[in-house]
């Protein structure tokens, strides 16, 4: 996945990561860097912080501790949402 190019690209991006947010540990101090480029009187430059930030999030929609099995040895709480 490239890096974004402008607000429009940064804005898709983080609509599609915001889904999984309650998976990602420290989601929104992740997040900091990318959504001041949102603010209106800010000049777009995604910079090296943007682009660590960006990095880190794409890695943590991209690996495996998203979605696991459960470790059966561990007590564990299942919540359902219907």
């Amino acid at each position: 996945l490239p890096y974004p190019t402008n607000v429009r690209e940064i804005r898709n991006f983080l609509g599609h990561a915001g889904f999984y947010r309650r998976f990602i540990k420290d989601f929104s101090k992740i997040l900091q860097s990318l959504s001041r480029l949102l603010q209106q009187d800010i000049a777009f430059e995604f910079g090296e912080e943007c682009k660590k930030a960006f990095d880190i999030l794409k890695g943590a929609l991209t690996s495996a501790p998203i979605i696991q099995p459960p470790n059966w040895d561990l007590p564990f709480e299942l919540m359902c949402d219907a």
